[in-house]
């Protein structure tokens, strides 16, 4: 299923694709794509007849059995070799923000410092650069880098996790930021952490029951924030839709993440899991759907052919929304047959 202007996003990420798939970047990445037969030539082609047949089909049923007729259909072999891929969601958050700390804004953002590119490895640890209460402040030695603050910890630290984030700052006008450069970890789930520790139980964790956690739990921030030690920097973005690793847009319901070791970027993909919507009751539910989608971003926690993060935009809404994938289904490649 899908909601009027569907069409239209789906058109927009394909252009999105074929934009990326004319840069060098994307010659590059194809020249050493590991799989026989997926060229870059072959991905561009399928796109293109894949917008004719969504644009000049004149039913769902004339354009599906065209679809099915032209494109061969290529299962990613998942986590466990039989097809299964863990899928979750990742949105933009929209939080209050200040451009100078004040008492009630005290959580930094910060730029990629200056000299980052000199520091020496192991990068320092989350602790050792914003503190373990996230106030290490002048102490920290990222001071001087900062680019915006927040009034709430989990807040600052879930746009780290999101990797953009939209501020609504005190002087009334809006900030957009977007990823910058990370230290040198890989990601560690707070949210898998505290089922670990059963603090939270494994069925029903989502994002909103790891913030009502926390905000009935405020010091445990301090234990928990801490274990995940890949810091991301961010980057003023002036406005712009948040993009994903090849250097387009991301489209809400449109674009996924996944490990670009593996899979090709910019192709045109379906898949088939659980997506929560609102119902007319304002409640979220999750039906099966099956859904074209473009491959157009990844993410350090996105890693093997069993992974997919799909966008769903910005918001409270797109964040319940993502907040509450966490499940599995399948994902698979359209490629025209010749």
């Amino acid at each position: 299923p899908g909601k009027p202007g569907d069409r239209q996003r789906l058109l927009r990420a394909i252009n999105y694709s074929l934009r990326y798939l004319n840069t060098n970047s994307a010659v590059k990445a194809y020249q050493d794509y590991p799989v026989r037969g997926i060229t870059r030539d072959r991905v561009r082609r399928s796109l293109i007849r894949f917008r004719e047949l969504l644009l000049y089909s004149r039913t769902p049923a004339e354009f599906q059995r065209a679809v099915e007729r032209e494109f061969v259909f290529y299962q990613s072999v998942g986590h466990d070799n039989q097809g299964t891929v863990s899928f979750t969601g990742y949105f933009v958050p929209v939080y209050r923000g200040s451009r100078k700390p004040t008492p009630e804004y005290r959580y930094p953002l910060y730029r990629k410092p200056r000299d980052f590119g000199n520091w020496a490895k192991p990068h320092p640890t989350r602790a050792e650069l914003e503190g373990e209460d996230g106030l290490l402040g002048k102490q920290s030695p990222l001071s001087g880098s900062e680019l915006v603050w927040l009034r709430d910890r989990l807040e600052a630290f879930l746009i780290q996790v999101q990797g953009s984030g939209k501020l609504e700052l005190t002087d009334g006008k809006i900030m957009t930021v977007g990823y910058g450069g990370s230290t040198d970890y890989s990601y560690t789930s707070i949210g898998r952490e505290l089922v670990k520790d059963e603090k939270v139980p494994q069925e029903g964790m989502s994002l909103p029951v790891l913030i009502d956690y926390f905000q009935a739990n405020p010091l445990e921030l301090n234990e928990y924030l801490p274990r995940n030690n890949r810091f991301i920097f961010f980057q003023e973005t002036k406005g712009a839709p948040p993009r994903g690793s090849l250097g387009v847009p991301v489209t809400p319901d449109r674009s996924i993440a996944t490990d670009k070791s593996l899979m090709p970027p910019g192709a045109l993909a379906l898949i088939r899991t659980p997506i929560p919507y609102l119902n007319q009751s304002g409640e979220l539910e999750a039906p099966l759907v099956s859904r074209y989608v473009l491959d157009q971003d990844t993410g350090s926690a996105i890693k093997g052919a069993g992974r997919v993060d799909i966008f769903l935009g910005g918001g409270k809404v797109a964040g319940d929304r993502a907040g509450m994938i966490d499940w599995t289904g399948q994902l698979y490649y359209l490629l025209l047959r010749n």
